[in-house]
């Protein structure tokens, strides 16, 4: 039988951005200062940045000469109609909204299709997504699949949407307060979890029979369609490519953070069939964001981005991202870490339910590994559980997700395999020594999004 052979990614590095490890002393101070919020702390005193994927990518030559070629003009950039083509070519959207980044997006769809009153359904929610559709006058509703609340579930598309859970909604309040199905490719909360082609193509066959239609938050939509490609019949022989196609083929209108799959760091849009809709956002960026043709973008940002759109569906290119964070995720797995499974595509999920099973979730245990982690190595993560979840606008109560997890986010293109296991060893120190992690409380906590902002002390 013939060895397995080592794999590399598929670039060489051209420059280096030193980074500094601080001492624990120094670790202790920064992080009570930050509130025992990763979010808080200063760049300058993490030493792995695992806090997100979005707008960290290390960006190409070819992207870094496309900026020199930016329009700056204030109406009409050319870099704008270039950007313009390359969403128009490789997603297949007709019209095209720029804006600074991805919720300027969700806050113009939202403004525009939701009525006070209307019910979103969506395979989980998002932090941002959910806050706009909130202000907007509507609530939402989540329609994923059970296996997306289990941790331990190995089912391989647990971004699915529960078609039962859609039509009851539906026909339940009627399909005239249903102003869109939200469908994220790789499910960001649940773990970074994707949804089959077969679950969406029967998703659009049930939003055609009650005439509604889907907005795809395609933030992630090349990793979805990798792991379309690996896990799903009849895709193998496909091109990522071709299958992002696919994907936008069956959605009517998209939200995009270009600072995920397209490697920018900064940058959104929002794209849409329907020309009426399209009128109403171009009337409405001027207001909020920028002129129709640049959108909060200076026109480098949109040279970059039209490279990053090509280069984010290079099968070369997702393989070897989608493999660095399956690489971490199978060593964790290896020293018995509790981690979501299956390996999700942007990074590691932590079950801190498991991994702390003496804190309960009143004493934000994903709060207090994240911090336990930073403490010990210094490296960045972030939580992805109760406090992300934020309180119940009737109730004003916390809402208590079943996931209760911490994220190690794994940038594109900047970090080694040396730096996964660094990552790793201090993942698996931090476990061996669990039992004298104690819960926090929250001594702050902000209007709106408060895992951003928000601080805690140590319960003693």
């Amino acid at each position: 039988m013939q060895k397995k052979r080592s794999w590399a990614e598929p670039y060489k590095i051209k420059m280096v951005e030193p980074v500094f490890m601080t001492s624990p002393e120094d670790r202790k101070r920064c992080i009570e200062e930050a509130g025992y919020n990763t979010f808080l702390l200063r760049s300058k005193d993490v030493y792995i940045d695992l806090l997100t994927d979005s707008g960290t990518s290390a960006m190409s030559d070819r992207q870094w000469s496309a900026m020199m070629r930016g329009d700056e003009a204030y109406a009409g950039s050319e870099s704008f109609y270039h950007m313009e083509e390359a969403i128009q070519h490789y997603y297949g959207y007709k019209h095209i909204i720029p804006t600074h980044q991805g919720r300027a997006a969700e806050h113009l769809i939202s403004k525009i299709m939701i009525k006070p009153g209307d019910f979103v359904p969506g395979n989980m929610y998002f932090t941002t997504t959910r806050l706009h559709q909130e202000l907007a006058g509507g609530t939402f509703v989540d329609v994923i699949i059970d296996e997306a609340h289990d941790p331990e579930s190995t089912h391989p598309f647990k971004g699915n949407v529960d078609l039962e859970k859609l039509e009851h909604l539906i026909v339940e309040k009627g399909a005239a307060k249903i102003p869109y199905v939200c469908i994220a490719t790789t499910v960001n909360m649940a773990g970074g979890q994707p949804l089959s082609l077969e679950n969406l193509k029967a998703v659009r066959a049930l939003t055609k029979k009650y005439r509604i239609k889907i907005v795809h938050d395609m933030t992630r939509v090349a990793e979805n369609a990798y792991m379309i490609q690996q896990n799903e019949k009849g895709y193998s022989d496909k091109s990522v490519a071709q299958i992002v196609k696919e994907i936008c083929d069956l959605t009517d209108a998209a939200t995009m953070s270009a600072k995920k799959d397209a490697l920018v760091n900064i940058g959104g849009f929002l794209a849409v069939n329907d020309y009426d809709i399209y009128e109403e956002a171009r009337n409405l960026v001027v207001v909020y964001e920028g002129l129709h043709t640049y959108g909060g973008m200076a026109g480098r940002d949109m040279e970059a981005l039209a490279v990053g759109i090509t280069e984010s569906v290079d099968d070369d290119h997702i393989r070897a991202r989608v493999g660095q964070v399956q690489y971490l995720g199978n060593k964790l797995l290896e020293a018995g870490v509790p981690i979501v499974m299956p390996i999700g595509t942007h990074g590691i999920f932590l079950n801190a339910r498991k991994f702390l099973p003496h804190v309960s979730q009143d004493m934000f245990p994903a709060q207090a590994l994240a911090a336990e982690i930073y403490l010990d190595s210094g490296v960045r993560a972030m939580e992805r559980g109760i406090v992300s979840a934020g309180r119940n606008k009737e109730t004003g109560e916390h809402n208590y997700p079943k996931l209760e997890l911490v994220r190690l986010t794994i940038p594109r293109r900047v970090y080694t395999q040396a730096h996964m296991d660094v990552i790793a060893e201090s993942v698996e120190e931090v476990y061996q020594n669990r039992e004298d992690i104690r819960g926090l409380k929250m001594v702050y906590e902000p209007k709106y999004l408060r895992f951003f902002q928000a601080k805690f002390e140590k319960v003693v």
